[in-house]
C-alpha cells in the first residue's frame, strides 16, 4: 500500500523555479518540488552566506588543531586527525561508505522532497560548503534527476545519513539514478545527458551533504498535506453515513460542540451540519415521533475522532514548520564564525509527530470502518437489505468489502506502534541513542494510503445505501458526492466484480475529486 509508484516519470515542469534562500523553505514549496516537478534556484543571499562560511572551513582547515569534519574522521573514528592530502579521499570515503541502504526504492517524491531539504539547509551559509557544491546540488534536482535511494539504512540520528549519501554519491557521479523519463542508469551517465559535471568534495563537503533529518522531515511535510485533504474526506464519509443510518445531525449543533471547544471538533462538527443540511432523509426522521434516542458512536462521535485527529496534525505542521526553519548539520558554522559540534541532527521531535499521526490515522480508519459495517448488517441498518445485497444470499453485496476495510484497519493498528520510542546503539557506541524517524515516516506514508481505501470502501457503501433510500433524497452535498461516484461505479444491482470498483473509489478519493464534488455544493470545508 506504498503511496506512490518509485517508477513514476516526472510531472512536467510548468510551474516557476522554487527559490531557495537564507530563510526557511515552505510546506507548499516541499510540495511544489517533491510532485509538481518545480525547479529550484538559490537566491543570491544564500550564495553569498555560503561562500561567506567556506572561508571560515577553509581557514581552519590549514590549521594544525584537528577540527571535527573538515580533518578528523567521523564517529567513532573522530580520534584520528587526517593530513591534507587525504582530505579529498575522506570525504569520497564518507558518502562511498555511508550510501548503504538496501530495499525497495524510494518513491520519487520522497527523495525530491529531501533534496529540496537538504539544500535549503546548504543555503543557510550554516554548513560550510562551497557554492559551487550547492548551485550543482540544485541543478541536479531542476533536471529531474532522482538518485535511487533505498527504504532502508536511517536510524533518524545523525539524521537520514545513508538516504541522504545516495543522493551525494550520485552528485559525485556514482551510483545509480533515474531521469526525468524514470529510465533507471548509472549517475555519470544521467549527469553528462543533462550537461551537469560530477562534484569533486573538498573538507566539510561530504559530511555536509548527508547529516540532516531532510528525509523524514519531507515526508512529514508530504504525509501533513495528504491528511488535511483526507481529514475532509472523511466528515463527507461521515455525513453521509449518517444520513443513509438515519441517524440524526442534532448532535452537531453548535452550542453542543461549544461546550468541549476544541477547534478541530468545532470545524468537524461545523463541516457535517453543513453537508447534511437540506437532507430529505434526515427531515424524514427528524420529527416529534421519532424513536431514535441515540446513535452509535461511531455516527454520534465522528467529529470528536475527526477534531481531534485535525488538532494532532495542527500540532505536526508546527512542527514542520520549526523544522523547516532549522540549519541541520555537525558541526556548524556559527554566525559569529564558530564551528561547533551539536546534536541537532538528532531526529526525535519529528519522529514523535510522524507516530502521533499514525495512531490519529489508525484511528479514523477504524472509525470509518465501524460505521460501514452497520450499514451490512440488517439487526442495525435500519431497514436496508444484509449486507447491501439485491438478492441477500444470492449476492453477497459489500459483505467483503468490509473484509478488506478490516484488513487494512489492522494492519493500521500495528502501524500506529511508535517507531520513536526504540532505540539501537551504533557507531562502536557513540550514536548510542537514535530516533528511528525515518521508520516512523515510512510506516506513516503506508498508513495515509490505507487510510485512504478504507474512506473509499466508506464512500462506496454509503453512497449504495442512499441509492437504496429512495424515494427518499439525500442532502445536495451528499447527493454530489454520490453522483460522483457514480459517473465511475454503477448504483445497486446484482453482484460484479467489486475491485475494480474499490480501485476506483480510492482514486477519487486519492485525487480530491469527492471534496470537490461536496465544496462545489457547500463552499470549502474546514
Amino acid at each position: 500500500m506504498t503511496a506512490r509508484k518509485t517508477t513514476e516519470t516526472a510531472p512536467e515542469n510548468t510551474t516557476s523555479p522554487v527559490q531557495v534562500g537564507v530563510g526557511a523553505v515552505g510546506a507548499a514549496d516541499v510540495v511544489r518540488v517533491a510532485r509538481d516537478g518545480a525547479a529550484v534556484e538559490l537566491t543570491d543571499d544564500a550564495l553569498t552566506a555560503i561562500a561567506a562560511s567556506r572561508v571560515r572551513i577553509e581557514s581552519l582547515a590549514e590549521e594544525p588543531k584537528p577540527v571535527y569534519g573538515v580533518s578528523t574522521g567521523f564517529g567513532a573514528l573522530a580520534t584520528r586527525h587526517i593530513p591534507n592530502e587525504l582530505r579529498q579521499q575522506l570525504q569520497k570515503s564518507l558518502v562511498r561508505s555511508h550510501a548503504a541502504g538496501t530495499g525497495a526504492e524510494v518513491e520519487r517524491e520522497v527523495i525530491r522532497a529531501l533534496m529540496l531539504l537538504r539544500l535549503s539547509t546548504l543555503a543557510t551559509g550554516r554548513t560550510g560548503v562551497r557554492p559551487e557544491v550547492a548551485t550543482a546540488y540544485a541543478a541536479l534536482l531542476s533536471a529531474g534527476i532522482t538518485p535511487v535511494v533505498h527504504e532502508y539504512g536511517s536510524l533518524g540520528c545523525s539524521g537520514d545519513l545513508a538516504p541522504l549519501a545516495h543522493v551525494a554519491l550520485a552528485l559525485m557521479g556514482e551510483g545509480t539514478v533515474r531521469d526525468a523519463e524514470g529510465r533507471s542508469m548509472p549517475a555519470a551517465e544521467a549527469l553528462a545527458a543533462a550537461n551537469l559535471a560530477p562534484v569533486e568534495l573538498a573538507e566539510k563537503e561530504g559530511l555536509a551533504l548527508i547529516n540532516g533529518t531532510d528525509g523524514m522531515l519531507g515526508q512529514l511535510v508530504l504525509a501533513c498535506r495528504d491528511l488535511r485533504d483526507l481529514l475532509r474526506l472523511a466528515d463527507i464519509t461521515a455525513a453521509m453515513s449518517v444520513e443513509a443510518q438515519l441517524g440524526t445531525d442534532r448532535v452537531f449543533a453548535a452550542d453542543l460542540q461549544a461546550l468541549r471547544p476544541h477547534r478541530g471538533q468545532a470545524s468537524a462538527a461545523a463541516n457535517m451540519r453543513l453537508l447534511l443540511a437540506g437532507s430529505g432523509i434526515v427531515a424524514s426522521h427528524a420529527g416529534p415521533d421519532c424513536t431514535r434516542v441515540q446513535d452509535a458512536y461511531s455516527l454520534r462521535c465522528a467529529p470528536q475522532v475527526a477534531g481531534g485527529a485535525r488538532d494532532t496534525l495542527a500540532h505536526a505542521e508546527a512542527v514542520a514548520d520549526t523544522e523547516l526553519a532549522s540549519a541541520i548539520d555537525n558541526p556548524v558554522v556559527t554566525t559569529d564564525g564558530r564551528v561547533e559540534s551539536n546534536g541537532n541532527f538528532h531526529g526525535a521531535p519529528v519522529a514523535y509527530v510522524l507516530d502521533f499521526l499514525a495512531i490519529v490515522t489508525a484511528d479514523l480508519a477504524s472509525i470509518s470502518e465501524r460505521r460501514t459495517d452497520r450499514f451490512l448488517d440488517p439487526a442495525r441498518n435500519h431497514g436496508l437489505t444484509a449486507f447491501l445485497a439485491d438478492d441477500p444470499g444470492v449476492d453477497s453485496g459489500h459483505m467483503i468489502a468490509q473484509y478488506t476495510q478490516a484488513a487494512i484497519v489492522s494492519e493500521l493498528k500495528r502501524l500506529a506502534v511508535p517507531a520513536s520510542s526504540d532505540s539501537i546503539p551504533s557507531s562502536a557506541m557513540q550514536e548510542d541513542h537514535v530516533s528511528m524517524g525515518w521508520s516512523a515516516a515510512r510506516k506513516l506514508r503506508r498508513a495515509v494510503d490505507g487510510l485512504t481505501r478504507v474512506l473509499a470502501i466508506e464512500a462506496l457503501t454509503a453512497a449504495r445505501a442512499l441509492d437504496m433510500r429512495e424515494p427518499l433524497s439525500p442532502s445536495p452535498a451528499t447527493a454530489a458526492v454520490r453522483d460522483r461516484i457514480r459517473r465511475e461505479v454503477p448504483g445497486p444491482g446484482t453482484d460484479r466484480h467489486l475491485a475494480p470498483e474499490i480501485e476506483a473509489a480510492v482514486e477519487l478519493c486519492r485525487t480530491g475529486e469527492l471534496v470537490a464534488a461536496a465544496e462545489n455544493v457547500v463552499g470549502p470545508l474546514a
